[in-house]
């Protein structure tokens, strides 16, 4: 099971290692959402031909327009048909579906190599096209994408979660590398775990900051962005060099009056963020108290006071 040859000669390479395959493959996108067309622009720098793509709503079109300039947009069967390598960029709720129905109709061809996105998923997934005869590869770029061609310049040094069957780890580095990336290998069974790291992370991050954008707006700050820029960008540089460590702040310190006049006011002027303050506070609390940042003694009305704002909500710690 190998890539054909983008010359069409048929030639096939002796191994399923990044060092045999031709210099250059065909590439299609199914789904050209944010993340596909990104990828194969990437791959294109780096030497490869984007050749096909699908995509259906405006927003696809456009993005195919602008980071894949004379690639057709086509069914999702004729973007197998025409490429050594599909990049299948699709939700990843919609992932299963889409594998045993382009297995089922026969579009996957032996020897091509098929890569999702996802990072739920590892290659388990794609079992259907590897019974077709299809390689299977689970690359998923830890990067946020908005859909433009900056995606592409953020590939550097990107980190990707990695799975892949053993011999086929070098031509997914080889890949990752190709991108401007950092592969990073992934168990199959852990998968799940690891996107829910990410989804902690990254997803929620992007909640606390527009929330806390929004209460500064209401306490009349006119440029809440340039305000929290400082404060979150040395607060996360502080977290990824030292963990917990870098806790601070008056739940850290036991601070229970002033935790108590933030959920008054929460209350008062945005009654949405109390849950989400109650639940991060309480979690911030657990981790400064084991890693000894909050002393016993200073958490106990701190935690009194978290306990009795949850149950006025309706909470339970």
């Amino acid at each position: 099971m190998h890539p054909q040859h983008p010359s069409g000669t048929g030639r096939q390479p002796e191994a399923a290692r990044a060092e045999d395959r031709p210099a250059r493959l065909t590439v299609g996108v199914v789904g050209a959402g944010r993340v596909g067309p990104a990828l194969a622009a990437a791959l294109r720098q780096a030497g490869h031909r984007p050749v096909a793509a699908s995509g259906v709503s405006d927003a696809s079109r456009r993005r195919a327009e602008t980071l894949l300039p004379g690639v057709p947009l086509v069914d999702p069967g004729e973007v197998l048909a025409r490429s050594d390598l599909v990049l299948l960029t699709v939700p990843d709720d919609a992932l299963p579906d889409l594998v045993t129905g382009l297995a089922g109709t026969g579009a996957v061809r032996p020897g091509q190599l098929l890569v999702h996105t996802s990072g739920r998923y590892g290659t388990d997934v794609l079992r259907p096209a590897l019974q077709a005869g299809a390689l299977p590869l689970a690359l998923h770029p830890v990067m946020t994408f908005t859909g433009t061609p900056v995606d592409v310049q953020r590939l550097g040094g990107c980190s990707f979660g990695v799975t892949a069957p053993a011999e086929l780890r070098l031509a997914a580095e080889a890949l990752v590398i190709e991108m401007g990336g950092e592969p990073e290998w992934i168990a199959e069974e852990v998968r799940p775990l690891y996107h829910a790291a990410l989804a902690l992370g990254a997803n929620h991050l992007v909640t606390l900051v527009a929330q806390s954008m929004e209460l500064l707006r209401e306490a009349g700050v006119g440029a809440p962005d340039r305000m929290l820029g400082p404060l979150l960008g040395a607060a996360l540089d502080n977290a990824l060099r030292s963990g917990d460590a870098a806790l601070t702040g008056p739940v850290a310190r036991g601070d229970a009056g002033t935790v108590a006049a933030h959920i008054t006011e929460l209350r008062a002027h945005a009654p949405h963020a109390v849950a989400g303050y109650l639940a991060m506070a309480r979690t911030t609390a657990d981790r400064a108290l084991a890693h000894g940042l909050l002393k016993p003694e200073h958490a106990e009305d701190l935690l009194d006071v978290l306990g009795a704002s949850g149950d006025e909500s309706g909470g339970t710690r």
